[in-house]
């Protein structure tokens, strides 16, 4: 049933994302900003519907209230990443528009990557490391200037559930960088949807968003650790079965 319920939900979102991407990519030539990223957005928002109806996944989430207030509030998401749901289901969860921070390579995915690179999004190129930071910085800064929040995923690549990955300090360089504030955030993704796995399995994901951790005056190491400790933490609270 597992099987079933998972191929149904790959062929949702392949049949929906086709068009959608189609109708995007014919917007894009009149909309841009932050009008053409709530278009993407609702696309998201079918992919995780659809995990609810047909994989039976369900998702809780804790600590909005912490969440900065105001148009222009600049914040920096650091996620932990254990599956593709947590990208999915990030911008459908946040007030403010979110600039990914990922490798060039995915805009060459047809319509999903084609779509993406009509938003304001930030690519870069990980074999130009310090180009790629400068980029990173000088498109961070207007970005969130304007009031979109940047999100990144520490660990850099998905994890498994109950493992930690090796934490990278790029988004906290980033918050030291443009003063904004950092907001870790832990997803217990895996429980349902296992990284790199086709099949997933019904349960409830939990959300957990921090409190905003101020960058001013602090070194990227040390302040990436305090993120680090307190989703390492909170993942263990939220699925302790993970980690016995």
């Amino acid at each position: 049933m597992a099987l079933l319920r998972s191929l149904i939900h790959m062929l949702w979102m392949l049949v929906t994302v086709i068009p959608w991407a189609i109708i995007m990519l014919a917007a894009s030539i009149r909309v841009r900003g932050n009008p053409l990223y709530w278009m993407a957005v609702r696309w998201l928002g079918w992919a995780i519907d659809g995990a609810r109806v047909i994989l039976g996944i369900r998702v809780r989430v804790s600590g909005m209230e912490h969440l900065p207030q105001g148009e222009t509030s600049a914040a920096i998401l650091l996620v932990k990443h254990q599956s593709t749901f947590e990208t999915f289901l990030m911008p459908t969860l946040m007030p403010h528009p979110l600039a990914y921070v990922f490798k060039k390579e995915l805009l060459s995915v047809p319509f999903f990557g084609w779509a993406m690179g009509r938003l304001d999004m930030i690519h870069i190129d990980r074999s130009q490391r310090t180009e790629a930071f400068a980029k990173v910085v000088a498109q961070g800064e207007a970005l969130l200037a304007r009031g979109v929040w940047i999100i990144m995923f520490p660990e850099g690549t998905r994890i498994a559930r109950g493992q930690a990955g090796t934490y990278k300090t790029g988004g906290t360089r980033l918050a030291v960088e443009t003063g904004a504030p950092v907001i870790p955030i832990a997803v217990t993704s895996a429980k349902c949807w296992p990284p790199k796995a086709f099949i997933k399995r019904p349960g409830v994901v939990d959300v957990s968003i921090g409190r905003p951790i101020p960058s001013a005056g602090r070194k990227p190491a040390e302040l990436m650790q305090e993120v680090e400790a307190w989703i390492e933490a909170e993942m263990r609270r939220l699925d302790p079965h993970a980690y016995t």
